[in-house]
């Protein structure tokens, strides 16, 4: 990004990194951690945690927000951790299923049934499961609307990746309502880039949304958990022209 974006809004990071931080509504087993991170799911088996900031997107804007996320550091573990940005009717008490749907979708795609919906999402999947379509390794993916199926997926190439690796991994999902561009970055490698107008065609004109995340285990199992590290919103004119 430019200088001037990271010196004219250093201030502002700073501040709302303090407020938000503590400012989250916990479902499940999310909770606050002694290092100042938000615990998910412990490293148990069958845990389902959410954690939703009660600071709402301005789907409006441009914003970027990043994260520390922690999967575990057990490979053979479950089941990962989904962001979110939905508008559900159930608010702050919205989840969805546990296990392989991460408490955010549903165990059959094809078929209504409980997940948060309208949404978008970036999921962060760790175990294999064949009714989401799910990759032999761990990868990442974008998802819409509850259904964690999907049909494209970003594993770096590798067939043997692993987010399970007991190290913080960096995530950056930034918004352009200008361009209508979302962009997801793990680890400083762009792995999404979506067009998509969010207010029109997922949340039918609705600008102010929750955000947070969603995380569950079944009988394999991790603790994982994430830390805010920063979110800023920047005017939409010229936001997104270095990508």
């Amino acid at each position: 990004m430019k200088p001037f974006f990271k010196l004219v809004f250093s201030i502002s990071f700073t501040m709302y990194l303090a407020s938000a931080n503590a400012q989250y509504y916990f479902l499940g087993t999310a909770g606050n951690m002694a290092n100042g991170c938000i615990q998910l799911t412990p490293d148990e088996p069958y845990s389902e945690g959410l954690a939703y900031n009660y600071q709402k997107l301005d789907l409006t804007q441009f914003f970027e927000i990043q994260f520390d996320l922690y999967l575990g550091d057990k490979d053979l573990g479950a089941d990962g951790i989904t962001f979110v940005i939905h508008n559900d009717v159930r608010g702050y008490e919205a989840f969805g299923q546990w296990g392989e749907c991460m408490g955010y979708g549903r165990f059959n795609p094809f078929r209504p049934g409980n997940s948060i919906d309208p949404s978008v999402a970036v999921e962060f999947d760790t175990y294999q499961n064949g009714f989401q379509n799910d990759p032999a390794c761990d990868h990442v993916a974008y998802l819409e609307n509850g259904v964690s199926r999907h049909e494209s997926y970003w594993n770096d190439g590798n067939d043997t990746y692993n987010m399970e690796d007991d190290r913080l991994h960096d995530f950056r999902f930034r918004w352009d309502p200008q361009s209508q561009l979302v962009k997801v970055f793990w680890d400083g490698v762009q792995v999404v880039k979506m067009k998509r107008d969010l207010i029109k065609d997922i949340f039918e004109g609705e600008t102010q949304v929750i955000w947070g995340f969603t995380a569950s285990t079944g009988r394999a199992h991790n603790l994982q958990y994430f830390c805010l590290r920063r979110m800023v919103y920047l005017p939409t004119v010229g936001s997104d022209r270095n990508g």
